[in-house]
C-alpha cells in the first residue's frame, strides 16, 4: 500500500512539473519577447504598429484585425482566433504554420521559451 501511494504521489509531483513548464513563466517570457519579438512588435494600448502589428488585445482576436497594420492576405484569410496553442503554433514556426504570412521570424524553437512568451503575452497584452 505505501509503494502505491508513493507512486501515485511521484506520478502527481511530476504531472503538476510538467503542467507547470507548459503553462510558461511569464517573467522569463519577458525576456524571450524582449530580445525576439520587441524590435518589431508593441503590446501598450493604442500603440503603433513597427515591423508588425501591435499587439495589444490579441487573445481572442482573430488574426489579421489589429487596426493600423496591412497584414499579409494569408494573416487574414487564415482567421485564426488566437489562443495559447493557436499562438504557440505560429510563434514556433510562422511561415511553416501560416505560409504567406509577412511576418520574417524563424520562429521559438525551444519549448520553454515557447510557453514563456505565449504566458508574457497573454498577461501584457489585456
Amino acid at each position: 500500500m505505501n509503494t502505491v501511494l508513493a507512486v501515485l504521489a511521484a506520478a502527481l509531483a511530476m504531472s503538476t512539473a510538467t503542467a507547470r513548464a507548459q503553462a510558461g513563466d511569464a517573467a522569463k517570457g519577458e525576456r524571450v519577447f524582449a530580445l525576439q519579438c520587441k524590435a518589431c512588435h508593441t503590446l501598450e494600448r493604442g500603440g503603433s504598429s513597427v515591423a508588425g502589428p501591435n499587439l495589444y488585445g490579441l487573445m481572442a482576436r482573430k488574426s489579421g484585425t489589429a487596426p493600423g497594420y496591412g497584414f499579409s492576405e494569408a494573416m487574414r484569410r487564415f482567421a485564426i482566433e488566437w489562443n495559447d496553442q493557436t499562438l504557440a503554433n505560429y510563434l514556433r514556426d510562422p511561415k511553416g504554420d501560416m505560409p504567406g504570412t509577412k511576418m520574417v521570424f524563424a520562429g521559438i524553437k525551444r519549448p520553454d521559451q515557447l510557453a514563456d512568451v505565449v504566458a508574457y503575452l497573454k498577461e501584457a497584452t489585456r
